[in-house]
């Protein structure tokens, strides 16, 4: 059995290049199952296999509950994502963050800019035995460098476009 380890700290290298260099890849599909509704019904797999689940509209917005939502899966995302650059700071610096934890709440709403829809986020980090303004500096840090935190912060690059 292969015993899990964190990435390597060289992760934290920066990048000097004239594109958008990727390190990694993945494609997750939804479709619409029972309901024929990706957001109350849906069926997400990844492509590699190693993702499969049921999606079910929250009680709160009018479902059943019972599965999870896109925004479970985002915060999720963001909290591993958060939760492992910190790490990677840390080590870096030759701290060791026992306890460390990492909470993210989303929360999907009515955006008064256009009346539509939109999310907001919440991350909580506990660092326990950290003295605090170490902990305050790794978590800003720490904030520059998690893609969520940036993305959240920045935007991101994305194209919709309909498939052939």
């Amino acid at each position: 059995m292969t015993r899990l380890r964190p990435p390597p700290v060289s992760l934290l290298d920066k990048f000097h290049g004239p594109a958008f260099e990727p390190l990694y890849e993945t494609t997750v599909r939804v479709s619409g199952g029972e309901a024929q509704h990706g957001r109350a019904s849906g069926i997400v797999r990844s492509d590699d296999g190693a993702l499969q689940l049921a999606l079910r509209l929250p009680a709160e917005l009018g479902g059943p509950g019972g599965g999870t939502n896109p925004e479970q899966l985002f915060a999720a995302g963001y909290a591993a994502c958060f939760h492992g650059a910190l790490n990677l700071l840390a080590a870096r610096h030759g701290i060791t963050l026992d306890g460390a934890e990492v909470a993210v709440s989303v929360a999907f709403g009515r955006d008064p800019v256009d009346g539509l829809h939109t999310l907001s986020a919440e991350v909580a980090i506990a660092l326990p035995g950290v003295d605090r303004p170490l902990a305050e500096a790794l978590v800003r840090q720490t904030e520059r460098l998690c893609p969520y935190a940036k993305m959240a912060r920045q935007g991101i690059a994305s194209v919709v476009r309909l498939a052939p």
